[in-house]
Order: C-alpha cells, then sequence, then structure tokens
C-alpha cells in the first residue's frame, strides 16, 4: 500500500498529503478489490461478489473480482470504471474515470483486455475484447480500442489509431 500511496501522490497534484490519498474512491476500491479478489480466488464466490457490489455503491467504481491488477494502479477520480473479469492491468497504470475494461459481446473465455506497464487510460475510453495493450501506452479521453496496441504508442479515437510512436510516459 506503501508504493500506491506514493504512486497516488507522484501521478496527483492536487493532493498534498497521504492522508488525502485515503479518500480517494479509487484508492478505496482498490482495497476493496485486493480483499474480495483474494476471496475469489479461494473459490468464495459470492461473498466476493457481494463486497465488490458495495465497493461500487461506496465508491462508483466496479472491478470484477476476477480481474487481475497489478501494483500501483491509480484509477483517479473513478467515477463509472468499469474492469471486467478476465481483464489484466499491469503495474504503474493510470485509469481516469468513465474508462470501461470490456468485452466485445462476441468472445468466450478470455473476453477482455491485457493492460501492458505504464499505461494511461484517458477519461471514457474503452478497451474492448481480448486485445493486448503494450507497455507505456498512452490512450486518448473517449478513444474506442478494438485491436491490440504495441507498446510505446499513443492511440486516439473512434475506432482508435495510433498517432505517435516510440511514445514514453
Amino acid at each position: 500500500m506503501r508504493s500506491l500511496i506514493k504512486f497516488i501522490m507522484k501521478n496527483d497534484p492536487s493532493i498534498k498529503s497521504k492522508w488525502e490519498v485515503f479518500m480517494l474512491p479509487g484508492f478505496k476500491a482498490i482495497l476493496y478489490y485486493k480483499i474480495y479478489h483474494y476471496l475469489y480466488i479461494k473459490g468464495h464466490y459470492i461473498l466476493s461478489k457481494k463486497i465488490s457490489m458495495i465497493s461500487k455503491k461506496r465508491t462508483g467504481i466496479e472491478i470484477h473480482p476476477g480481474a487481475q491488477i497489478g501494483k500501483n494502479v491509480f484509477i483517479d477520480h473513478g467515477s463509472g470504471v468499469v474492469i471486467g473479469q478476465t481483464s489484466i492491468i499491469g503495474d504503474n497504470t493510470i485509469i481516469y474515470q468513465g474508462v470501461t475494461l470490456g468485452a466485445t459481446g462476441k468472445e468466450n473465455g478470455k473476453r477482455h483486455p491485457n493492460i501492458g506497464r505504464g499505461v494511461l487510460i484517458g477519461s471514457g475510453a474503452k478497451v474492448l475484447g481480448n486485445i493486448d495493450i503494450g507497455n507505456n501506452v498512452k490512450i486518448g479521453a473517449g478513444a474506442v480500442v478494438l485491436k491490440s496496441v504495441p507498446s510505446n504508442c499513443t492511440v486516439v479515437g473512434v475506432p482508435a489509431k495510433i498517432i505517435n510512436k516510440n511514445d514514453k510516459l
């Protein structure tokens, strides 16, 4: 948790003390997630889903108990964020409000995206399907990403297109 608090403070200029971090909905959602994800992997599916619904009601952020979230994932503002069951999110990723990591409705099994390390996902972006988003990718606000994106790129638009390669956060 200490590294997450430091990561949030580094990436959110409005935070003046570590105590403010505890008030952020995104931080609370990650704390809840750690509890109900543990229960989920231990086979307590109903209890984990119940706690995830309590978290959703209190934070406005919906994370399926089966999602896999790395270290230092910062959900900034957070309202309306949805993270699907088979999503995998790498370390040091920033997710803004209104983001969906979802399925297209056409897949079975692994249906949600794999997000690399150091990714920034802008407000309202939709990343859909069993696709891979490389490391250090920036996804613009409102983008709809339906195809895999290589590392070190910036993508924007509907559907998303690469506008900059070899980009670094």
